[in-house]
């Protein structure tokens, strides 16, 4: 780690704060007067430069904020003689900085595959094609059971993100796949997603103190269902969401919803009644740029209830009361 110093950062200074470096984008003196404060205050914006925080904005005052410091600009190392790569090596980096300029470009080069800690079988590469030949993302995937929709999920996430197309993705789940999805996504894919629930919540609260929100420092996250249609979580969320009705760009990239059949409408008849856990997802959803449902049995023998499920999903193709056909391929068929 570079020495540090303690004096007033100025824009275009790197810090550190809160155990993550940020750029200094403004600095605001205090108006106040001299004898007013015991030390002059500074009030920092500052923007994220990390890898899964690029974007992310703060504002602090400098002079309270625990931890911080300034980083001495870092310089490039100098090459030692007889200490320089042989040809063959730098050939082999510039190989690889070709091939995934390719990948970001060309929806035909895949990348995630080859990122990925599992072996794939061909079906499972299906939902990511689908997903780079559309500029948003609205896939029903309802593979039988034991055929890897999670896996298939982690496959769309990874391209998405290696593709620069998603950085925030949400996992809503029943509360028994919570822990089975973050091991999953950490294990195969190499990605990191934490479990927004009440110990979160206090945890946040502890280190950050009582305004802090979860669903704010963290890009990928992992919800129950349960737990997000309360009150609290839901009122959490609605802080942070922009005032009025979504526009563009949508403030959060990617929503996943395992087993989406147990936030379908009840359906009854010719009417679908919303639940709690409908109406969460309803009031999220359009808040997403992309959206993925898994579903082993998506259709429940109702089909207004279906019909609002795919509303959910899609809401410019979709309505309650359309008998829309899905495209269907053996035992698997999706909705994209």
């Amino acid at each position: 780690m570079t020495a540090a110093v303690r004096d007033i950062p100025e824009v275009g200074n790197v810090v550190r704060v809160r155990d993550r470096p940020w750029v200094v984008l403004d600095v605001t003196r205090s108006e106040l007067a001299t004898g007013t404060l015991a030390q002059p205050q500074n009030l920092l914006d500052l923007t994220s430069i990390e890898d899964d925080g690029f974007g992310e904005t703060l504002r602090v005052i400098w002079e309270i904020e625990p931890g911080r410091e300034v980083l001495r600009a870092a310089t490039l190392p100098r090459p030692v003689a007889g200490q320089l790569d042989p040809p063959e090596r730098l050939d082999a980096f510039l190989d690889a900085v070709r091939w995934g300029a390719i990948a970001s470009a060309d929806p035909r080069a895949l990348q995630a595959p080859f990122r990925s800690g599992i072996t794939i079988e061909d079906y499972q590469l299906d939902p990511v094609v689908r997903s780079l030949r559309s500029p948003r993302v609205n896939l029903l995937i309802a593979d039988d059971v034991g055929l890897g929709k999670t896996i298939e999920a982690g496959l769309v996430v990874q391209e998405l993100l290696l593709r620069h197309r998603a950085r925030t993705v949400l996992v809503v789940c029943p509360a028994s796949l919570t822990i089975k999805w973050r091991s999953e996504m950490a294990e195969k894919f190499g990605l990191e997603f934490r479990i927004v629930d009440q110990e979160l919540l206090r945890e946040l609260r502890r280190e950050r103190g009582i305004t802090a929100n979860p669903w704010t420092p963290f890009p990928r996250l992992i919800v129950s269902m349960d737990w997000l249609k309360r009150a609290r979580p839901m009122a959490l969320f609605d802080a942070i969401l922009p005032p009025g009705q979504a526009t563009y760009p949508r403030p959060f990239d990617l929503l996943i919803i395992d087993e989406v059949h147990n936030v379908a409408p009840a359906g009854r008849g010719k009417y679908a009644t919303d639940s709690q856990r409908t109406t969460a997802i309803r009031r999220l959803s359009p808040y997403f740029e992309h959206r993925l449902f898994l579903s082993a049995t998506p259709h429940n023998g109702y089909t207004e209830s279906f019909t609002a499920l795919l509303e959910l999903l899609d809401p410019q193709r979709f309505a309650r009361g359309s008998s829309r056909p899905t495209r269907s391929c053996g035992r698997r068929w999706s909705v994209g």
